[in-house]
């Protein structure tokens, strides 16, 4: 290791120079774990969270650092780095760190990384390999990493979030028990709930012309009995008057000395 000369900046590189991913699967994995986690402290400002982002835990060790696919740095502002200088973050280290594998990463590089955080106070590791299907974990107890297990059903004490498999990858779920899914996943749950909202829409927008409908005939049939009831009136006053009128015409035929009621017996 060089020696800066005294008053000469050191310069912390804002690279590695190494590809975020080497494939499609292990790239899809990382936008899936940071852009949840992201989302899960969307209303955290807190809560920083990166990926890929070069973490320098020691002031004045340019030498000393690593990208961690993901990472989570609690009482930390959300916002735009170029690196992590772990100086000038409080002196705290990201709490929770993820790796997804590639098929170049070898035991070795992974040991040498879990020595990394380890010694340098990460809480939480985790490291999944999309292409076997297969994670690890490692939880901080007393200063050391102990591994987790099972993996299945465990949720991490940091970040709330458990860890389960389906048939063929991963499965990351939000404490409600949502999904992490990708941009894609998100595009097909947006357009779903779009759908449904259509389908609400129309089904409300059916069920007040059905309402209207309704009262509609409920108007018609009012009317229609106001109708009936109306005739039935007149035929109840057409009744009357021609009971009046034919008591009018015997009372003429008694006053004429002609007995209505004979004539009627008569004929």
């Amino acid at each position: 290791m060089s020696i800066a000369r005294a008053n000469t900046p050191i310069i912390y590189p804002e690279s590695d120079g190494k590809p975020m991913a080497e494939n499609t699967k292990q790239w899809r994995w990382i936008v899936i774990i940071v852009g949840g986690l992201r989302s899960l402290f969307i209303n955290r400002p807190d809560v920083f969270v990166a990926g890929d982002l070069l973490w320098y835990p020691v002031e004045g060790r340019p030498d000393i650092s690593t990208a961690p696919d993901g990472m989570v740095t609690f009482g930390r502002p959300r916002g735009d780095r170029g690196s992590y200088l772990q100086w000038k973050e409080d002196g705290l280290p990201p709490h929770v760190v993820f790796e997804v594998l590639s098929h170049t990463n070898t035991r070795a590089e992974l040991e040498r990384k879990r020595q990394f955080y380890q010694r340098y106070s990460v809480e939480e590791y985790y490291v999944y390999d999309p292409e076997s299907n297969r994670l690890e974990g490692w939880l901080r107890r007393g200063g050391l990493f102990e591994a987790i297990q099972p993996m299945e059903g465990w949720v991490s004490p940091r970040l709330g979030i458990s860890f389960g498999f389906g048939p063929d990858e991963l499965e990351l779920r939000y404490p409600n028990g949502e999904l992490f899914v990708d941009y894609e996943g998100m595009y097909m749950q947006r357009e779903a709930v779009r759908a449904e909202a259509q389908q609400a829409q129309a089904d409300a927008q059916q069920a007040q012309a059905d309402a209207q409908q309704a009262q509609a005939d409920a108007q018609q049939a009012q009317a229609e009995a106001q109708q009936a009831q109306a005739e039935v009136q007149q035929a109840r006053n057409t009744i009357t008057r021609e009971r009046e009128r034919a008591e009018r015409l015997a009372a003429h035929l008694r006053a004429l000395g002609i007995d209505p009621d004979e004539e009627a017996a008569s004929t």
